[in-house]
């Protein structure tokens, strides 16, 4: 098989957000494997009125290393039946495709029937989710078209696979998600707390990516009024909120008034950047994912890279990717058991964890992902 790979998804020209990031990093991987790579991204991803965000476009260059081809309009049928056709005629063997949301489905699914007419390529999908986070009508024959136009699948979670198979027995892996290594270095705590403006000493914890209601930020909130009287040895423990509101930002910061939260509460509700993801990972004590509901989360493997120990919920498949009480703690989806559990993460401090969380990361290196990919195809 010629070393060839087209890769159909989301990325520069857009924010470099999880999708985005993940599918640059893993061309590149595939690049260093030797790879000729080519992107074809979205001219338009969502009509506006479906995006919650303040914008989806990157202010960044377009990335030097990388062949991308602004084309796809993903409420344009003519649009679909172009590109369907001109994509055929590469006869490309390997087609690489993201999926994540049933409103890509008809978009997707019609260009990857087109294709696939020519005889020659196979489609693999990476599949964050088959059953959407918040669901709309339509979403069921959205993901069975999809799903109809591809031959092999990676899910990153056990939960995604067997959401997979309510619709399929097609040839399916799970893999483990990569570690985001193309976020910047591990710095010192101080460096990153000085470059934005947080105490040297005191005690933060992080909340990072985008704010959705299931992902539970207002669990998070009330277990800082539990812990609001539990001082540690620089002060009571304070919440350090870095990623843009998509939806909720009153309630949140009605919420934090109520609670009387001000004082232990750093807002930098803006997008962050890919350059400056290492300043707030690196100014943080632990990472806390809160979730009420989850498939898998990219944060995960993001903490892991800056090594910074995790609490996350028992939901999903967060729990998969920790090792219980070695690179951090697993707490119920409720405030009061959050509250006990990041108790717990100081109690134990963070030199404890870090050992193991060395020894883990390891395991998360993208040349696994790659190899998984090219075992589906025939």
């Amino acid at each position: 098989m010629k070393k060839e790979l087209m890769l159909i998804g989301t990325t520069w020209p857009f924010r470099s957000g999880g999708i985005a990031s993940f599918n640059e990093r893993l061309a590149r991987a595939f690049q260093q494997e030797g790879y000729q790579v080519t992107i074809y991204t979205f001219s338009l991803q969502y009509p506006s009125i479906l995006f919650p965000g303040k914008s989806q476009y990157s202010e960044d260059p377009a990335p030097s290393d990388l062949t991308i081809h602004v084309s796809i309009n993903s409420i344009n049928p003519f649009n679909w039946i172009k590109m369907g056709w001109l994509l055929s005629r590469k006869k490309t063997p390997l087609v690489l495709v993201r999926f994540w949301l049933p409103f890509m489905g008809p978009c997707l699914g019609t260009i990857l029937r087109m294709i696939r007419w020519n005889g020659v390529s196979k489609v693999v999908c990476i599949a964050d989710n088959i059953i959407p986070h918040e669901k709309r009508l339509g979403d069921y024959w959205f993901t069975k078209y999809f799903i109809g136009a591809v031959d092999g699948f990676i899910t990153m979670s056990a939960k995604v696979q067997a959401d997979l198979r309510l619709f399929t027995n097609k040839k399916a892996i799970t893999c483990q998600h990569p570690l985001y290594d193309n976020f910047g270095d591990i710095m010192p705590k101080a460096t990153a707390r000085a470059r934005l403006g947080l105490p040297l000493n005191a005690p933060i914890i992080l909340f990072f990516g985008f704010i959705r209601q299931y992902k539970g930020l207002d669990l998070l909130l009330k277990a800082m009024k539990y812990l609001q009287t539990k001082t540690q040895e620089h002060g009571p423990i304070q919440l350090m909120i870095a990623g843009e509101f998509y939806e909720g930002e009153d309630e949140y910061k009605a919420m934090i008034a109520e609670l009387g939260l001000q004082a232990q509460i750093y807002l930098f509700t803006h997008f962050i950047p890919q350059n400056e993801v290492a300043d707030y990972m690196n100014a943080c004590d632990f990472v806390i994912q809160p979730y009420r509901h989850a498939t898998q989360s990219g944060v995960t493997p993001l903490a892991y890279h800056f090594e910074k120990p995790l609490l996350v919920t028992n939901v999903g498949a967060l729990p998969d990717m920790i090792v219980a009480d070695k690179t951090g703690l697993v707490a119920e989806p409720s405030p009061e058991s959050i509250a006990a559990q990041i108790e717990q993460l100081y109690l134990l401090g963070e030199d404890y964890f870090l050992p193991q969380l060395r020894k883990e990361k390891i395991k998360y290196q993208w040349n696994h992902l790659t190899e998984a990919i090219v075992t589906l195809l025939p």
